[in-house]
């Protein structure tokens, strides 16, 4: 006996699945396991990331400015905002001003976030004021293949006898500062104050092994991991660290301070302040240029705001500012050049006096680019008074001097006075030797006197001077052809 055929949906048991009312309910349940799988994986990898500690790295990289010691300053505040759990200042420098130094150890001591100075990468240094900062480290860092010292300070007017009191003064207040950081922090007090006295320079596994540093690591996670469970001492209290695995976030330098960083760098300084003299230059010996003349005021005002902030010797400015002067009074006065040699070697010496032989690291210029620049003065000089020079020469295109050398048409006469048309108009005339000149006769004036033009026929014989005549036995021009004008013509 058949089975009767079961109907479309029907299972053993009674049970039916897959009619057409229950389909939109079994692919909505497909759809949100299929949303689940792909979301929960995404949402843990999240989940995971924000519960893992936040640590900022920060660059110090280049010389110790004002902008860069804002910088740290603004790197630091937004790391406490945060929560960052610390913050890694990654350090090559060869030093810097003091004053910026002074402000980022305040940062760094004042912080409520951990602060670890690593000088990374390979072949970078801590010199100068690199070595303090490190000092004011929570944590103090190196990678191998760098090194850290010559921490002594350097007066910018290089006056650096050992024996002077100045010098004295300053590198004692250098000392104690040091020794300061290193008995906070618990490091080598004792290499601190040689390094301020006596310059002295270690390497990386040095460092560690003096205890100079507390770290070696090859790399920022390195890094991380072997400081992780180190408790530090923030002005708060103690704080133990936790940053085994933690997430590493960039924290960039906005444009703005890029481009002060940029203004402030001694080369950039120079040149811009150079480039705004020759600009000046050029208005002034080219007067209605505009263009060099306001980029010359907009180089110089930023050079200018960059030598502010610079520990710049002004005397070196005034002599560069006076050589520019000279260079362009030379321009105007006739000088045998006098006032160019003098102008020249006053850049020149102002220039080297800008920053000086003993300027602190990462302050220098280098002699090329101020021999580079000199060259570049004396070419745009030789330009601009080859100009002057030729404009001097030049015949006069207007006004009465414009008119000698020109040709023109006798309208009425002379004998010797007359009127001669040239250039639209009427002019009284003298003949230049006092010989008869019809109407129709082409002439050259040769001289303006007053209202008067003095003339000779165009094609006169000049007769060069006798010198065995008196000058009114001087044999005079003689006019051998006229203008093909019929001598009808009117007077005006």
């Amino acid at each position: 006996m058949s089975n009767p055929p079961r109907a479309r949906g029907d299972f053993p048991g009674g049970h039916t699945f897959g009619t057409p009312s229950d389909f939109p309910a079994y692919r909505l349940a497909m759809l949100i396991l299929i949303t689940l799988g792909m979301v929960l994986p995404a949402t843990g990898e999240v989940l995971a990331q924000g519960a893992r500690p936040r640590v900022d790295i920060v660059e110090l990289d280049g010389t110790i400015t004002p902008v860069m010691a804002r910088y740290i300053g603004q790197a630091i505040e937004r790391a406490e905002e945060d929560g960052a759990e610390a913050i890694v200042l990654r350090m090559d420098t060869p030093g810097g001003l003091s004053s910026a130094m002074d402000d980022i150890i305040r940062d760094i001591l004042e912080s409520e976030v951990p602060v670890v100075v690593y000088t990374a990468p390979r072949g970078a240094r801590a010199a100068s004021a690199g070595v303090y900062i490190s000092y004011a480290a929570h944590v103090a860092a190196m990678a191998p293949g760098t090194n850290i010292g010559s921490a002594s300070p350097v007066s910018l007017s290089g006056e650096n006898d050992p024996d002077d009191t100045m010098t004295k003064k300053v590198t004692n207040d250098a000392a104690a500062q040091i020794v300061n950081l290193a008995n906070l922090r618990d490091r080598n007090a004792e290499w601190a104050e040689e390094a301020v006295r006596d310059a002295v320079n270690v390497t990386a596994d040095e460092a560690v092994d003096l205890g100079v540093v507390d770290v070696l690591a090859d790399d920022v996670p390195t890094l991380l991991d072997k400081i992780d469970g180190r408790t530090v001492q923030l002005e708060s209290g103690p704080v133990t660290l936790n940053t085994a695995g933690a997430v590493t976030e960039d924290v960039e330098m906005g444009w703005f301070d890029q481009l002060l960083q940029l203004l402030v760098d001694p080369t950039v300084a120079y040149l811009l302040l150079s480039l705004g003299s020759i600009g000046i230059f050029l208005e002034i010996s080219n007067p209605g240029a505009v263009v060099p003349g306001v980029v010359g005021v907009l180089a110089l005002l930023l050079g200018l705001f960059g030598l502010g902030t610079l520990p710049v010797n002004w005397t070196g400015v005034l002599l560069m500012g006076f050589g520019i002067i000279l260079l362009i009074v030379d321009v105007f006065v006739p000088s045998l050049g006098i006032l160019t040699i003098g102008g020249l070697t006053s850049f020149v010496i102002g220039s080297y006096l800008l920053f000086g032989d003993s300027a602190p690291p990462g302050y220098e210029i280098e002699p090329a680019v101020i021999w580079t620049v000199t060259g570049c003065l004396v070419i745009f000089f030789v330009l601009i008074g080859g100009a002057v020079m030729r404009t001097q020469f030049r015949k006069p295109a207007t006004g009465q001097r414009g008119l000698i050398g020109e040709q023109g048409i006798v309208r009425r006469a002379l004998d010797p006075e007359g009127m001669v048309y040239v250039h639209g108009e009427l002019w009284q005339a003298h003949s230049q030797d006092g010989v008869h000149l019809p109407i129709g006769t082409a002439v050259t004036i040769t001289a303006i006197n007053g209202l008067v033009a003095t003339v000779r026929p165009v094609n006169a014989i000049q007769p060069g001077p006798d010198p065995d005549r008196t000058p009114r036995e001087q044999p005079r021009a003689v006019a051998t052809s006229t203008s093909s004008e019929p001598t009808t013509s009117k007077a005006g």
